[in-house]
């Protein structure tokens, strides 16, 4: 009696246990993991991507997003933020204080989203067009107490598992105080490393490192190449022929520099070249129909104005309020799986939030 007890027992267990199977299973081909594309343009405020499009010829490819949201951008311990603090925040989902890095306010080390997506057996990717050790990369995979640690947030890029990443700052690796060669490093633990836009479009590596320069990369004013637009769309063709879903951060970093040199004709030709990689993301995504952009600002640069124009030309007459960062809201655009999530207002904070809510699926 007992034995039928238990084999009866079994054979439920074991078909609920199919079933659930199945179940998720099916679930999975419904609705697969989403990919993520997010974008930051640092220092992007509305008068920038004004500016921008007005200079544009009055279109910008943000013209496409049909989902607005606005978010706050103040740091835990200050109404003004920098770009590590915001970078955490947007990265990792916490405030944290001016100048850390992946770390919280009693300095200890956060998961950030690209963290918990590599967990989840995602492709992961970054690009910048600082280098790639800057505050803003650097939120998505290192944890220092300071944003001036570029030798150990060098060294902790070397360690971490992302898949491809693009930017300056080589430097930092084969030039150290320390006298390792990170590159050397690397590439013994499985990565390939290349200085040429042509050598990274060629390779077939599943671990691929690319700098752009050995320091600071140039302005777009003095034809800096590649474009991000073409980073971005050779990065996510490799990431495309993968099974695995995938996130990628992309930064058009040098908008930030502009508005502190208060510099209109800097700020637009980098929006420009954020712009055109914020075209790839959309087209990209409205074709797979399973991506998820989202393009925001870690905080606006210079309090920028747009005081005088001409209606028939788009040219204009921009004015500064500071040579530093402002509190001022920045915007969210979204397109996409979840994009709804992203209107309103709301924490920097959220955005993480918002971008977790989707990986972990319905």
């Amino acid at each position: 009696m007992k034995k039928i007890f238990f084999l009866t027992l079994f054979s439920i267990t074991l078909g609920y246990s199919q079933v659930t199977t199945l179940e998720r299973l099916r679930e999975l081909n419904e609705n697969p993991p989403i990919n993520i594309i997010l974008l930051i343009g640092d220092g992007m405020g509305l008068s920038q991507i004004s500016a921008g499009m007005y200079a544009g010829k009055n279109s910008s490819a943000l013209e496409k997003f049909n989902v607005i949201g606005l978010q706050k951008t103040h740091s835990a311990n200050a109404l003004v933020t920098d770009s590590a603090a915001s970078g955490t925040a947007i990265a990792c989902g916490k405030k944290t204080y001016n100048g850390a890095v992946g770390v919280s306010m009693a300095r200890q080390p956060l998961k950030s989203i690209l963290d918990i997506c590599e967990s989840k057996n995602y492709i992961t990717g970054l690009i910048s067009t600082s280098s790639i050790v800057h505050a803003t990369p650097a939120s998505f995979y290192a944890k220092v107490i300071s944003r001036k640690e570029y030798q150990e947030i060098a060294l902790q890029l070397s360690e971490h598992e992302v898949d491809y990443f693009i930017g300056g700052g080589q430097k930092h690796f084969n030039k150290r105080d320390d006298k390792r060669n990170l590159l050397n490093e690397m590439e013994e633990n499985g990565y390939e490393i290349v200085a040429s836009f042509s050598r990274f479009k060629k390779s077939e590596s599943n671990k691929l490192g690319y700098f752009t320069y050995t320091d600071e990369p140039p302005r777009a004013l003095d034809l800096r190449k590649p474009s991000l637009e073409d980073l971005l769309s050779s990065t996510l063709e490799k990431m495309d022929t993968r099974k695995n879903p995938f996130f990628i951060m992309v930064e058009g970093s040098q908008i930030d520099w502009g508005g502190h040199g208060n510099d209109t004709d800097y700020i637009v030709s980098e929006f420009k070249d954020f712009d055109g990689a914020i075209d790839v993301a959309f087209e990209f995504a409205k074709k797979d129909q399973n991506t998820l952009v989202i393009v925001t600002a870690d905080h606006e640069t210079g309090g920028m104005g747009i005081n005088k124009g001409n209606i028939k030309t788009f040219r204009f007459e921009a004015q500064y309020t500071t040579l530093g960062h402002t509190a001022t809201m920045v915007p969210v655009f979204s397109y996409g799986p979840n994009s709804e999530k992203f209107s309103g207002i709301y924490e920097n904070t959220s955005i993480f939030q918002k971008m977790l809510e989707s990986i972990n699926g319905p």
